[in-house]
């Protein structure tokens, strides 16, 4: 159990919920202490973009680093036939306590065995790609977990805003960052996240034949459906 999932776990099972804090480092700035009920949220806290993915969903449903189920019980209360994949075996038995009905305890990468009509990452769930060259392997297969008339729909931020110094990294991506959490004395492994912002993100997806459609905006945030027509 790494220190993430030992931080969910905790707070999941603590009734007086005075959880030590998560904080997690990264490689732009000093640590900020992450409030490990965020993945607890219910509808009332959640931000009008996560609501308005949630109603753009479609037929069958495929919430993809599903996290501890918040999204996938909303839908769930919607009458969707919603299926998680979470790579966290710790996540998905909390999941499961909490009720969701459908999971899927595998990498995205090397799972095959169904095809969707929505593909849905909140959270800025797209950061899974870790980098450019990853948000490219990724939309090659979620093409092919997608069915004809299916789509893709995440969140995502441009983050030039941290770089306001115009101090941006000289050998990557400035949406690449890395990070590592801390848990109570202990050190989880460093691991990179994608924030892709809109015109990159069309760069990449519309010449392998995704239309990349933004549906709403909110300061750097974004809320983008993809739709795969073959080129």
């Amino acid at each position: 159990m790494d220190v993430y999932e030992k931080a969910l776990c905790d707070f999941y099972t603590k009734s007086d919920k005075e959880e030590e804090p998560l904080w997690i480092y990264n490689t732009y700035g000093e640590p900020e202490e992450m409030p490990v009920e965020i993945f607890f949220r219910d509808e009332e806290d959640m931000s009008p973009i996560e609501l308005l993915a949630l109603k753009s969903c479609k037929g069958t449903i495929l919430d993809i680093g599903a996290g501890v189920g918040s999204h996938a019980l909303l839908l769930q209360d919607f009458f969707a036939d919603i299926t998680v994949l979470e790579i966290s075996k710790e996540a998905c038995s909390i999941m499961k306590d909490r009720g969701v009905e459908k999971i899927i305890n595998q990498d995205f990468y090397a799972y095959e065995e169904q095809k969707f009509d929505t593909l849905l990452l909140l959270m800025n769930g797209i950061g899974l790609c870790s980098n450019l060259a990853g948000l490219s392997t990724f939309l090659d297969h979620a093409q092919h977990l997608l069915s004809k008339d299916g789509s893709l729909i995440f969140d995502s931020s441009d983050i030039t805003y941290l770089y306001d110094d115009g101090d941006f990294p000289a050998n990557q991506y400035y949406g690449e960052i890395s990070y590592q959490y801390k848990y109570k004395g202990q050190y989880g492994n460093w691991f990179q996240w994608l924030y892709i912002d809109q015109h990159t993100l069309r760069e990449i997806a519309e010449p392998k034949g995704w239309k990349v459609t933004i549906i709403l905006e909110e300061y750097d945030q974004y809320l983008a459906v993809l739709s795969h027509h073959p080129v």
